[in-house]
């Protein structure tokens, strides 16, 4: 029977923790992984597994969580070779027979057969295990998917059951992955998630935003959570979430917290608590019950035993009515300037409104005198918002976040901090938006960000937690679960100038899905470039505010040529200004070209996006009317 039919009328029990029981028995910690045991220790290894079938669970999971090469520190064909010798043991432990008095011939999480002598063959799954690559390993998201993929296909090759992606803070490094093995082989997929008492995983996700997300996904098959807490926590965060997704669900809670002790960290027996903890999980309508860190083969015996005496069985998933979304216009710098659909509202003098957005950039030291003049200026100018980059190109400026909170308090301008992932992680990414919000600041620009620069990589390190679509996600969690009545509103970046348009226009819906409102756009320099927007926009229906960067000289014309990437300006532009301008006439000129563009992008765009360089912000006057 197949394990998802099985579970369809059967409480199926899990197994519990492997590496804490590995150390428990032969006290390797830290130093040695216990994957490493399937080459260097087979007779480990299947002990182990043969305890858990012993105790009586119907679902065992390979030896394999670490097995990746960071965790290992070895190479691709090591790992792989690692995983196929952790199958077969795996898979040698689930199909030897069990003596008759060793079976729960009662319960309904395994299935018994008895042949002419009396011995009983249980039907175990195996689970193929993968663990997350740790996030220090240096390894890019395409590298991540890559070594996922390799994973997973050398466990349907073995023939696992299922694979069971377990203790992951995210799902958008999986999403390629899964759509990859289910096109391969049907193999059924598991999703399990690690997040901490307070319901949020390590990349910030909410475990309610992270069961809806997987719960939508045609190509996973369960959804679960496991580690990160006990199980008291793990009952509390389930009983405000409404489990009943469409899709069994695992849960596999710690025995409880660890306390470090001469070095190891040490669980505490805690056999009563958790399986009165886990009857009351299975009474929710968990499909799969098991155990994770500081659990042990005798944790499941327990759990076997009141499956037999029926205090633990199969029940309905309790429904928990979802909170319904607040349907009030955001304060935003969008409202009341966009109707619906995003088409611009009209003025008094049937014209279209087009917003107006620029950015100031913060200063590299703690002078702001001519940051803050600047602000002023545009008070009286009448911009919607007022934007502040986050130390662009990997080079420190003032933050972002503190830089706008100090322009609204001194100006009352709205204003939009950029948000960038390379700096911070979730945790701090997080902490930011709340401290925002709480200063008044509600309007975010998410970009992906430029990389540290070369120069400074021995000494600095990127986070990237993960991409702006990522972020996104996270606030846009943020939005359900914390800002119910009063949200953010963030919007995106587009690059025009990427040589796979249609590349950029999938990030453009991605980001639309993941509750992106606007795009700022690189400055336009061309009608090429425009015709490139106006139809990004017809395909995508976007609220787009176009770049507009009015050069100043020559001098200036050439650098951002030459030195920024992201930015193209033709020929043309630059030998529009004079080689001995004054700086008047070289500000008329990127006024005048600024106008051209603005004539030529009207039709479309729904507002425009100014920087400004070295914060010339007086010329914006000559521009818009």
């Amino acid at each position: 029977m197949n394990i998802l039919e099985s579970l369809k009328d059967k409480l199926l029990v899990a197994d519990g923790a492997f590496g804490t029981c590995y150390v428990g028995m032969y006290g390797e910690q830290g130093t040695v992984a216990p994957e490493l045991a399937n080459m260097r220790h087979p007779e480990r290894v299947l002990e182990i597994h043969k305890e858990y079938v012993k105790a009586g669970a119907g679902l065992i999971r390979t030896n394999t969580f670490a097995a990746n090469t960071a965790s290992l520190d070895a190479d691709t064909d090591y790992v792989i070779s690692n995983v196929r010798a952790a199958v077969k043991l795996a898979k040698q432990a689930a199909e030897e027979d069990v003596e008759a008095a060793d079976c729960v011939r009662t319960s309904e999480a395994v299935v018994t057969d008895a042949d002419e002598s009396g011995t009983y063959r249980k039907k175990v799954s195996v689970a193929g295990d993968i663990g997350p690559i740790p996030a220090d390993a240096g390894l890019t998201l395409n590298e991540r998917v890559s070594q996922y993929k390799l994973l997973g296909e050398a466990m349907q090759d073995m023939g696992v059951d299922i694979i069971w992606f377990e203790t992951f803070p995210e799902f958008n490094v999986l999403e390629p992955v899964v759509k990859h093995l289910k096109a391969r082989k049907n193999t059924p997929v598991m999703v399990s998630f690690c997040v901490n008492q307070f319901g949020y995983s390590n990349c910030g996700f909410s475990a309610r935003a992270l069961l809806s997300q997987v719960a939508g996904n045609q190509d996973v098959d369960c959804v679960g959570f496991n580690c990160g807490v006990g199980p008291y926590h793990m009952l509390q965060l389930l009983k405000k979430l409404d489990i009943d997704c469409g899709k069994p669900v695992s849960v596999m809670p710690n025995a409880g917290y660890p306390k470090f002790t001469q070095s190891r960290l040490v669980f505490n027996d805690n056999k009563e608590g958790f399986i009165d903890k886990i009857q009351d999980i299975a009474a929710l309508g968990a499909d799969i019950i098991g155990g994770c860190c500081g659990t042990n083969p005798e944790y499941i015996h327990q759990i076997m035993e009141r499956v037999k005496t029926g205090d633990i069985a199969k029940a309905a998933k309790v429904h928990v009515e979802k909170v319904q979304a607040d349907s009030a216009v955001k304060d935003n710098f969008l409202k009341g300037r966009l109707e619906r659909g995003g088409a611009a509202t009209k003025n008094a003098d049937g014209h279209k409104h087009k917003l107006i957005a620029v950015e100031l950039a913060p200063p590299v030291d703690v002078n702001d005198q001519k940051l803050l003049d600047a602000a002023h200026i545009l008070k009286q100018s009448h911009v919607d918002v007022v934007t502040f980059p986050d130390s662009p190109s990997g080079r420190t400026r003032a933050d972002s976040i503190l830089m706008a909170e100090k322009v609204h308090k001194e100006t009352g301008l709205r204003v939009m901090p950029h948000l960038c992932c390379r700096d911070k992680n979730a945790i701090a990414i997080r902490g930011s938006v709340l401290g925002s919000q709480l200063n008044g600041i509600k309007d975010f620009l998410v970009i992906t960000g430029d990389p540290v620069p070369v120069m400074f990589r021995q000494t600095t390190r990127s986070v990237f937690n993960f991409d702006s679509v990522g972020m996104m996600k996270l606030l846009q969690s943020m939005n359900e679960e914390v800002f119910s009545g009063d949200k953010i509103t963030y919007g995106g970046a587009i690059n025009q100038n990427r040589l796979n348009t249609k590349f950029e226009i999938d990030r453009i819906k991605r980001k639309m899905e993941a509750g992106a409102e606007f795009f700022l756009t690189q400055p336009v320099f061309s009608r090429e470039q425009a015709q490139i927007l106006r139809d990004m926009k017809a395909e995508t229906g976007a609220t787009i505010l176009v770049g507009i960067m009015p050069l100043v000289s020559r001098r200036n014309a050439l650098f951002m040529k030459n030195e920024m990437s992201g930015i193209e300006i033709p020929d043309e532009i630059i030998e529009r200004y004079s080689e001995n301008a004054t700086r008047q006439e070289g500000e008329e000129c990127g006024i005048q070209i600024a106008r051209d563009i603005l004539e030529y992008t009207s039709d479309f765009a729904d507002g425009y996006y100014f920087s400004f360089p070295f914060n010339r912000v007086h010329m914006l006057a000559h521009i818009v009317d």
